[in-house]
């Protein structure tokens, strides 16, 4: 069944970009326990696993049905585009109780046997005990599976971002919304997102939240009921190639026109990415990385655009032409 988005006026106005840790970090406990999302994962997945079997997730899993609902005061919109997790994990941690619970409860009723499980008992009695227990559990997660790894994820998703704010620009945002993924549709101010549950909105001035994830493969998520802003989360841009690593060759005819470093830097720019993303990428200290990306947008190779906080570089056609072709 069809999700619906439905848009107003203003609704035009407030729609908005955004990346999150936090919902990456939950959508790797849904990854670890759905074996239909290894695919693209699978080298991330090996190299995890240890880790991953040492922590004990049996009880998120309960607030994790394959069709139903699950908790979003546990993994809320981020509040602005480029939060960090330490500020998304203490939205979680202020949750109300009574609220949570509710929502809890909700979805403990779309798993079998939840609502009366140890876990399920324990949280519907002690609200706040399940929000300090979940919030700790998703902090673990974040810092054994994916804080290490997150330059990585980052770099993909404001790739994702810009390209697509790039199409935004061009086509707005209703012939934006059918590119972003074949199961999203657009008619009269209507998103419509082919999706296992039904979902229906009136976005009434709220605006949309567009956020690429990683870890979300396959799915396209339509979500949050009030109060949180209404978001549409789909898969990033460029997942195939997330776990692979870079080229170990540079050109030489590259080397010897620009020289081994900016050759180098030139060469990962595969998509945009931030002088801190290309440096953890190349093992090369951030410091080099920023004195090479300028020089190269100097001579016309890359260009640089502000998202948030943070300034990606890319290649221009020159600098494509010139990496693709400089063996």
């Amino acid at each position: 069944m069809p999700s619906r988005l439905h848009f107003g006026e203003d609704d035009f106005l407030r729609c908005r970009f955004a990346v999150s840790p936090l919902w990456e970090t939950q959508e790797v406990a849904r990854t670890l326990k759905r074996p239909d999302r290894h695919g693209y994962h699978a080298p991330w997945l090996r190299r995890a696993r240890e880790a991953a079997d040492a922590l004990d997730l049996s009880g998120l899993w309960l607030l994790m049905p394959r069709r139903g609902h699950s908790p979003d005061w546990l993994s809320p919109p981020p509040v602005g585009p480029a939060v960090g997790f330490e500020d998304e994990i203490a939205v979680v941690r202020a949750a109300d109780p009574e609220a949570a619970r509710e929502d809890t409860a909700r979805s403990l009723a779309d798993t079998p046997g939840a609502l009366g499980s140890p876990w399920g008992r324990a949280w519907l009695a002690d609200p706040a005990r399940m929000i300090a227990e979940l919030a700790d559990t998703l902090q673990e997660i974040w810092h054994t599976l994916v804080e290490p790894d997150w330059p990585r994820l980052r770099a993909l998703l404001e790739a994702d971002v810009a390209f697509h704010s790039r199409r935004l620009a061009e086509v707005g945002l209703g012939g934006l919304l059918p590119e972003i993924n074949r199961r999203c549709g657009w008619h009269a101010g209507t998103l419509t997102v082919d999706s296992e549950g039904e979902h229906e909105r009136h976005l009434s001035g709220r605006g949309l939240v567009l956020m690429p994830s990683v870890f979300s493969w396959p799915d396209v998520v339509t979500g949050f009921d009030p109060p949180w802003q209404p978001t549409l989360v789909y898969p990033a841009r460029g997942i195939g190639a997330l776990w692979s690593e870079p080229a170990d060759h540079t050109p030489d005819a590259l080397v010897r026109l620009l020289g081994r470093g900016r050759a180098t830097v030139l060469t990962a720019l595969t998509d945009p990415a931030t002088t801190t993303a290309l440096a953890h990428r190349l093992a090369l200290a951030p410091s080099s990385v920023s004195a090479h990306l300028t020089t190269l947008r100097d001579a016309g190779l890359l260009v640089a655009r502000r998202y948030g906080h943070q300034v990606l570089y890319e290649r221009t056609p020159l600098g494509m032409a010139l990496a693709s072709g400089g063996g």
